[in-house]
């Protein structure tokens, strides 16, 4: 039986998406470029031997317009027949991108192939896309007639019916931030890093190893004090369960990033010499109520373990990207999770939520996280952009 295998799988540090960030001056397509490079460096493996490099990008305009992972492929000095291509589901992109180059090995159409992502959101904003244009047509408007919502405001709607306080989603935010200072303190995300040499305005060079929209001193204190970012009272009639409580402090940051992971059939891989360290098990992906679409993962969770035949005990660690705190709390409610599992080397509000490259961003802290404390199981779900999500299992060799 054909397997698809991880063989390594790298991620960038997070930096600020804004100008001045410390990815900022990086190019995004030189940003998945250099990653692209690391993850051959790190394996050894010939380029040439790459049958696809599928990446995800949502911000597909500007600097990141026209298949941005083929620019990545030909930046990386990959041999011109290696083909690429970009994808588009929202914030699971790359975890899309994982999920095609894995059932592209299974089912025999690839041998070896990356899955990848890169956002740079310091250079490519949210909205540049749209520039204030109808992105959904008639059709959709007919629908949906009161109209659709930013991701936000469905942050505070879901915040409201499954009636989660301020302090409980500030009291999350804090602990996000404290877990991922705790695993960088201890060295645990460095296997996962690939280090990014910039040069600062002085000339001098500076290897990047370190997130930095990591605040270890975050506390529910210093969170409390913040004012929601998506108060709008036209909507106050239509959805009276919102008080207004998402902020930045519980929500995740706007980050430049990028991924990668190599994914091949377990037999190349040993004719390789290489090590297969986890193979996927299962997958599922789902569409979800477009108003309340950050819900999606709990559905998508569910027909994973049913395509599984296992329960969510069976699963050693739970990586739920946290676009919002109410996403993996209202998920962790729904099914029942442990906390302690659920995103324990902390999540996007303190790691960053580079949107095409979190889907691989995860997989990488997922995988390095079960080698570390000797796991069998792991799984990954993230909410989408349009009412989505996609859920991956994959299973530590």
């Amino acid at each position: 039986m054909v397997t698809a295998v991880i063989v390594d799988a790298v991620r960038t540090v997070s930096g600020k998406g804004k100008p001045g960030g410390q990815l900022s001056d990086i190019h995004p397509a030189e940003l998945l470029g250099r990653t692209l490079r690391g993850l051959i460096e790190r394996t050894g493996v010939d380029p040439a031997l790459v049958d696809d490099v599928i990446g995800g990008c949502v911000g597909q305009v500007s600097e990141q317009a026209l298949n941005i992972t083929r620019k990545a492929v030909l930046g990386a000095g990959f041999p011109e027949a290696v083909p690429a291509t970009t994808i588009d589901r929202q914030c699971g992109s790359s975890q899309q991108a994982a999920h095609f180059a894995a059932q592209g090995v299974l089912a025999g159409a690839y041998d070896v192939v990356i899955a990848c992502g890169v956002e740079s959101m310091s250079r490519v904003p949210m909205g540049t896309a749209t520039l204030g244009k109808d992105a959904s047509g008639p059709a959709v408007a007919l629908r949906y007639p009161e109209g659709l919502v930013n991701q936000g405001v469905s942050a505070e709607i879901i915040a409201g019916r499954w009636k989660l306080d301020r302090g409980e989603l500030d009291e999350y935010a804090a602990r996000s931030h404290a877990r991922a200072a705790a695993t960088a303190a201890a060295g645990g995300f460095d296997d996962e890093i690939l280090p990014i040499t910039v040069t600062e305005p002085d000339g001098v060079r500076r290897e990047l190893v370190r997130d930095e929209t990591v605040r270890p001193d975050t506390t529910v204190d210093s969170l409390s004090g913040l004012r929601p970012s998506f108060r709008d009272e036209q909507l106050e009639h239509r959805f009276p369960e919102i008080d207004w409580k998402i902020t930045p402090g519980n929500s995740s940051p706007l980050t430049d990033g990028a991924s990668a992971v190599l994914i091949m059939s377990e037999d190349r891989a040993k004719a390789l010499g290489l090590r297969p360290r986890a193979r996927f098990h299962s997958f599922a992906v789902t569409g979800s109520d477009p108003l309340l679409m950050l819900t999606g993962v709990i559905p998508a969770t569910r027909k994973l373990l049913d395509r599984a035949g296992l329960a969510l005990d069976d699963i050693d660690a739970y990586e739920v990207n946290e676009a919002f705190a109410p996403v993996p709390l209202v998920w962790r409610h729904e099914l029942g999770a442990d906390p302690e599992r659920l995103n324990p080397r902390g999540g996007a509000i303190a790691l960053g939520h580079p949107l095409g490259a979190s889907g691989t961003r995860l997989l990488a802290t997922l995988v390095h996280h079960l080698e570390a404390t000797g796991g069998r199981y792991g799984l990954q779900t993230m909410c989408e952009g349009g009412g989505m999500a996609n859920a991956t299992l994959i299973e530590r060799l």
